[in-house]
């Protein structure tokens, strides 16, 4: 018997980074399940002075098969009410709210009262974050409003299940690693991603990837470059490929001073979906610099394409890549980020990270974690 499924979160038109792919993504997983599904997305995500970047909205076409519907204004509560009683009225048997940042907890507490008042639904959370990565006043309290509306959990790293349970430690939660990325295309080979995005083949290429916002720890990348250890590697160069999510200004000093103009590749405008796997495919090597973090879906792009990495021990991201297994765990300071880069480049390593990858990578299906979310809904 077909279920029916209603994910509140980023979508199109949105350009929700990483949720909105994921949220299309989890969307088709369901109804590869068989279950009826529908996105209710935002017509207003952030207002204006709150946006880092340079716009909200994608100009990409809409995601094939998935039904999304704009309703929810973040910072007006009659859509809020109106959202609530659109999916009430619905009755259907699964809620999915996305959680990210302590700015949505009135917003998304509200909408999951008022669907609650069906006495039917059930609504699961997956938890992005519970204790934001750049702290604001009201925090705890908007945090506390929106978890205390949902019956039951999902985190996509360890650590912010153990965040969650400070907050809610009656109300059941499971840790889910976050499924692949699958949706940006197949693997091309580097000479292909390379004439498609205007780079040169010649060279090695290292990727940064993702918005650009200070915690994600791309100053240590920089500093990591020029390494005299690294600077010696003339063919190396950075790919940083992502929109800056705060002031560009610093980094671009950075540059100068650490005079690596010639080490880099800036692609620092927002990179459509269709661009993805030609950043990806280019490189040798991921690097994931983070200060702090709790999970990154980069890993799982970069599983995709089958590309070992680097992270640091931070948050959630050493738990889904193995250190010298598919890549490398390293602490997050420049000397250790530049060794890890020269190792991967020097030692030969990359036949059997790629090999440990392409097995390691399977565990991570779509089809798991819609079976997992089924699970634990009816536990709570």
């Amino acid at each position: 018997m077909s279920r029916k499924v209603v994910i509140v979160g980023p979508a199109h038109p949105l350009r929700g980074g990483g949720m909105a792919t994921f949220n299309e993504r989890l969307a088709l997983a369901f109804q590869e399940a068989g279950d009826e599904v529908e996105i209710v997305t935002f017509s207003l995500q952030y207002p204006s002075f709150l946006f880092p970047g340079k716009s909200q909205y994608s100009d990409e076409p809409a995601p094939q098969g998935v039904s999304i519907k704009v309703l929810i204004n973040s910072v007006n509560p009659i859509s809020w009410w109106k959202t609530g009683r659109y999916i009430q009225k619905q009755k259907p048997d699964l809620v999915i709210f996305r959680y990210w940042l302590p700015f949505m907890g009135p917003c998304l507490g509200t909408i999951a009262r008022i669907i609650r008042r069906n006495k039917y639904s059930r609504i699961l959370a997956i938890t992005d974050n519970v204790v934001p990565h750049e702290k604001r006043p009201g925090d705890i309290p908007f945090t506390k409003y929106f978890l205390k509306a949902c019956h039951g959990f999902i985190t996509l790293s360890r650590s912010v299940q153990q965040d969650l349970e400070h907050f809610e430690p009656q109300k059941p939660s499971l840790y889910l690693p976050h499924p692949l990325y699958d949706n940006f295309g197949a693997a091309e080979t580097k000479e292909e991603a390379c004439a498609a995005s205007g780079l040169d083949p010649k060279y090695n290429y290292i990727l940064f990837f993702g918005f650009i916002r200070a915690y994600k720890g791309l100053d240590l990348l920089l500093k990591a470059m020029a390494d005299d250890r690294l600077k010696k590697e003339t063919n190396v160069k950075l790919i940083v490929a992502g929109e800056f999510y705060e002031d560009a200004a610093p980094y671009r000093q950075l540059i100068q001073e650490l005079n690596l103009q010639d080490q880099l590749v800036l692609r620092t405008d927002f990179i459509p979906n269709a661009d993805v796997r030609h950043y990806f495919c280019a490189a040798d090597l991921v690097v994931q610099p983070y200060k702090h973090a709790t999970q990154s879906g980069v890993t799982q792009v970069a599983y995709h394409f089958d590309k070992p990495m680097v992270v640091t021990r931070v948050g959630g991201l050493a738990e889904l890549v193995p250190d010298k297994e598919v890549g490398y765990v390293v602490a997050p300071e420049p000397a250790a980020i530049a060794g890890a880069i020269l190792q991967f480049y020097t030692s030969g390593d990359a036949p059997a990270l790629i090999q440990h990858i392409t097995k390691y990578k399977k565990r991570f299906s779509w089809q798991r974690f819609v079976q997992a979310t089924w699970e634990l809904s009816e536990k709570v």
